[in-house]
């Protein structure tokens, strides 16, 4: 049996698409009969060769590149966006706790992945202001969280606020904002543990840390990027999650908490 989701034609604006989660999220919307708008950040990857969607470079930390991202897939794709899938995101690979992290560090982290959504999230919630009634009646942002915004990350601390933040603080507010604008709007997160993408290889490559990562996760092992897409795609139906706002969907195998490193001296 084969299930509509209600997705066809739909407008999605996808984040941080070339690769990973948002290349797979690109891919599962693509299948469902959406109309596929791919943001990318300097390199469009395998974007390139999908000729049935829309691709868009962007700096999401500028406003007026956020402004003409959302301006461009409006006009190429046949009106405003209905669905935003805010998935980008950095990951600095260095182990930098909060008493010795760079100020630049810390704030680049900040600036990509919260204040990039919070442009993001602006423009797009203007745009639907005049946007037919069929777009609205689709309308809803899915954020991409990560068990470190639940559980933190020592030596990952920018990262970690950045994803506590769009789980519990812009997903709350904005599903109540939200409605103001499109009365059958949604706002919600799906929010991952450790995933095999591009951004994590070199990390998981190192089969102690795996074991470490995975020790209170029941499934037991690293989720792939098809499973966190095919979630996103879960809560963007408005068949399958129309009554569902204002949740944050863990899709991490059941994690409990982290096991906390050995303390260092000094």
């Amino acid at each position: 049996m084969s299930i509509d989701l209600g997705l066809k034609n739909v407008h999605v604006l996808v984040t941080g698409a070339a690769g990973g989660i948002g290349l797979e999220t690109v891919h599962i919307f693509r299948q469902l009969g959406a109309r596929v708008t791919a943001h990318y950040n300097s390199k469009i990857g395998e974007l390139a060769s999908l000729s049935d969607i829309v691709s868009i470079q962007a700096d999401v930390r500028d406003e007026t590149g956020v402004q003409r991202l959302l301006d461009e897939a409006s006009k190429k794709n046949g009106g405003p966006v209905s669905v935003l899938v805010v998935n980008h995101g950095i990951w600095p690979t260095n182990d930098a706790p909060i008493a010795d992290m760079d100020l630049d560090q810390w704030s680049n982290t900040l600036a990509v992945n919260l204040t990039g959504p919070f442009l993001l999230c602006r423009e797009y919630l203007r745009a639907l202001r005049s946007a037919s009634d069929a777009a609205k009646d689709a309308a809803n942002i899915i954020f991409i969280g990560s068990t470190a915004g639940k559980f933190g990350e020592a030596g990952h601390g920018d990262y970690s606020a950045t994803k506590s933040a769009l789980m519990y603080g812009l997903t709350p507010t904005l599903k109540n904002e939200i409605v103001r604008i499109a009365p059958r709007g949604r706002v919600n997160t799906v929010s991952p543990g450790w995933v095999a993408t591009p951004m994590a290889t070199e990390t998981l490559k190192d089969t102690a840390f795996v074991e470490r990562a995975i020790s209170t996760t029941p499934l037991q092992k690293v989720a792939r990027p098809e499973d966190v897409a095919r979630q996103i795609a879960v809560m963007a139906s408005p068949v399958l999650s129309g009554h569902v706002s204002g949740m944050n969907v863990m899709v991490d195998g059941g994690m409990e908490g982290r096991l906390l490193f050995p303390p260092k001296s000094g």
